[in-house]
């Protein structure tokens, strides 16, 4: 059977003094485009942009601060627990010093620190957050498809072998055919982002309603993908269920528990009208 070869160094260009690679571009690009599709809709509903601009920079923060921290934490604690400047400095002193960038993001542990960060963002500016994180869960998935993108670029966060028609031979890994685990990822959360920009604007219940979809929507399908994934760390493959998925079940719950309250306020306010 004839697979698809995949070989790509994921460099955008190299000038020598300065080179780019696919992965950074997408990432950055995934904000740029929630940026603006949220500027639409400030603008739509009359909101003052400088809200916008203060919800981008804490979201963005927390987005690369969390991500950073949540790989060293959940998924290479003994060697990051050992080397505690390479968390937030991105070179190597071991075996030699080495500029390497940062080589590790972890998607829940920028989830965690948006929500924190966001918190913080609405308390001090006075802005609702339930709103606030409506309207974030409606493009959010845009930023994760570009991320998974820019991983598929890079040849990482690879699937399982499989003998799919349409698997994949990541060669700067091995020979093996495997499961694009990465662009499925991608696929689905465009797929949540569509379903999310319909609903948004027909749902008529109050605030965080969009912000509980999201969360079941994205993390279910998650748990679900990470069965055709390998195993990011070698820890995790005496594991019935991966890091991933252990890591995807709290926001699950939180988005049942924010929908299912969200009903019964809708109800409670419809009974009182009656």
């Amino acid at each position: 059977m004839t697979y698809i070869i995949w070989n790509h160094d994921g460099m955008l260009f190299d000038l020598g003094f300065y080179a780019l690679r696919w992965y950074s571009l997408l990432f950055a690009l995934g904000f740029v485009i929630c940026y603006y599709l949220l500027k639409r809709r400030f603008i739509k509903e009359q909101v003052p942009l400088e809200k916008l601009d203060k919800i981008t920079i804490y979201s963005i923060a927390g987005a690369v601060i969390g991500a950073r921290l949540g790989h060293c934490l959940f998924y290479d604690f003994e060697y990051y627990s050992q080397h505690l400047l390479e968390i937030f400095l991105p070179f190597q002193f071991e075996p030699t010093f080495e500029f390497i960038g940062y080589r590790g993001l972890a998607s829940h542990g920028g989830g965690i620190a948006i929500l924190i960060a966001l918190i913080i963002c609405s308390r001090k500016y006075k802005m609702d957050l339930l709103w606030i994180f409506d309207r974030l869960a409606v493009v959010a998935p845009i930023a994760a498809a570009s991320i998974r993108f820019g991983n598929f670029m890079n040849s990482e966060i690879i699937g399982n072998p499989t003998t799919v028609p349409w698997a994949f031979i990541f060669q700067r890994v091995d020979n093996i055919p495997r499961h694009p685990g990465q662009l499925y990822e991608a696929v689905v959360y465009l797929i949540i982002f569509g379903v999310l920009y319909t609903l948004n604007k027909r749902q008529k219940k109050g605030n965080g309603f969009i912000f509980g979809l999201f969360m079941i929507m994205v993390f279910s399908a998650r748990f679900i993908i990470e069965f055709f994934k390998a195993d990011q760390s070698a820890f995790e493959a005496g594991m019935m269920i991966n890091m991933g998925q252990v890591l995807s079940i709290p926001f699950v719950i939180l988005g049942i528990t924010l929908m299912v309250l969200k009903r019964k306020e809708a109800k409670a306010d419809k009974e009182t009208e009656l």
